[in-house]
């Protein structure tokens, strides 16, 4: 059993987490700003922020994992700009992180141009600050150094509360490029993408890499 502490729980992608996290009878600590419209039996709740240095201090001797599934936009609140103060903590007591990441920096096809790119005339002009700020994010873990374990997982591009789908119970693991079915359709459900992350925790395999899910 670990200690997994799901920052942004309360959203589509990190309820779906803490939710199979119980299941799977993990120890699974819920971190968001606002308290909760409903609460998943067994998980602990707390009101707070990833972009407290303080409360990632109190939480992260005990923590196996953080993993991060809270809006990454412009504004005051940006992942990148508050990796700094995570990767310290991470590093200092091995806590691991992963991170919800967007699909928006997978590419095309081998070689090809990234989605965001491709595709931004037809992206909502309201998305492309956090599809940007996650890219910016995935550079920077990168770069950072070796001592910070950490991993990124990208869903397929059809994603999100807009199109929550069914549980399978089943997936494929791609890379950077985007996969498609051989339809051409490139969906996960928030159930088989939250089976992907618990896979990753309990089963460790991309250290230091981003990686993607989709039917």
């Amino acid at each position: 059993m670990s200690q997994i502490v799901v920052f942004g729980g309360n959203g589509y992608a990190g309820e779906h987490i803490v939710r199979e996290a119980v299941i799977r009878n993990h120890d699974v600590i819920c971190v968001s700003r606002s308290a909760p419209p409903t609460r998943v039996p067994g998980a602990t709740y707390i009101t707070g922020s990833i972009y407290d240095p303080a409360l990632l201090e109190q939480l992260a001797p005990k923590a196996d994992v953080f993993i991060s599934a809270v809006p990454s936009k412009s504004g005051d609140n940006r992942l990148p700009d508050g990796l700094g103060a995570i990767m310290g903590v991470c590093v200092a007591h091995g806590t691991r992180f992963g991170v919800v990441g967007g699909a928006g920096s997978l590419l095309v096809e081998d070689g090809g141009p990234e989605l965001r790119i491709a595709f931004a005339s037809a992206l909502p002009e309201e998305a492309m600050p956090e599809i940007n700020t996650h890219a910016e994010l995935l550079g920077l873990l990168r770069n950072s150094p070796q001592n910070f374990d950490w991993f990124f997982l990208s869903p397929a591009l059809l994603f999100g509360a807009h199109a929550p789908g069914e549980h399978r119970g089943v997936y494929r693991v791609g890379g950077d490029v985007m996969l498609k079915d051989p339809d051409g359709n490139s969906a996960i459900s928030g159930s088989d993408y939250a089976d992907a992350i618990l896979d990753e925790i309990e089963h460790p395999i991309h250290r230091r890499a981003r990686f993607s899910v989709a039917y």
